[in-house]
């Protein structure tokens, strides 16, 4: 007796929940997603064959550039909203909340304090134009950059995380000046420091190449 055979019938299946799925998250991590500021300076850094990564969190990074100027930065953004309030009261800068948010929503600073009001309240394309972006002073007579890591320590509070410190010194910088940044940092009982190098790989014929 002869098999009956089924009618095969096509499986389809229906997609439009799934699509619709994809594009919440897409939608979700474009408006939560907070892209990094531009740095203000192109900094060529020195070459190392040290592959240990940098802290990618809890840091604090001062960059050098050619020219000798010093800027700071900090990351996470509600520490950089204490970090620039504590300042602005301490100093009596007379911030205002556009000038504040400026600097919570921007990148390293690179001025001295008396002119730091007129450079937040510039437009970022415009901050490198701006002829008070002379770097932060770190002579002993006033060394401004101790003062902003003291308030970033402050900003991190106790009981969290320890802060990380970075050096970003350009190939061209002249060693005085990072001899004197990394002095402020021992003056703040600050003895390990992360440098920010470009990656080489190690000379032929060392124990670095063979490992």
């Amino acid at each position: 007796m002869p098999k009956i055979k089924m009618a095969r019938k096509s499986t389809a299946v229906d997609m439009t929940a799934m699509c619709d799925v994809v594009f919440l998250l897409l939608n979700f991590f474009i408006m939560t997603t907070s892209f990094k500021p531009d740095e203000p300076v192109a900094i060529v850094t020195p070459c190392s064959i040290n592959t240990k990564l940098l802290p990618d969190s809890d840091v604090i990074l001062v960059s050098i550039d050619k020219a000798g100027r010093v800027f700071f930065e900090i990351d996470g953004q509600p520490k950089r909203k204490q970090l620039i309030e504590d300042i602005n009261t301490q100093f009596k800068l007379g911030l205002s909340e556009k000038e504040i948010n400026a600097y919570i929503l921007g990148a390293s600073v690179g001025t001295d304090l008396h002119h730091l009001k007129e450079y937040l309240g510039l437009k970022t394309s415009d901050r490198r134009k701006y002829a008070g972006e002379t770097g932060i002073p770190v002579d002993t007579a006033n060394n401004e950059l101790a003062v902003w890591i003291e308030y970033a320590q402050s900003a991190q509070g106790a009981g969290l995380k320890a802060l990380k410190y970075c050096v970003k010194a350009d190939n061209a910088t002249p060693y005085p000046k990072v001899k004197r940044v990394m002095e402020t940092f021992k003056e703040k009982n600050i003895q390990h420091l992360n440098l920010v190098t470009s990656l080489e790989a190690a000379p032929e014929g060392t124990a670095a190449a063979e490992d």
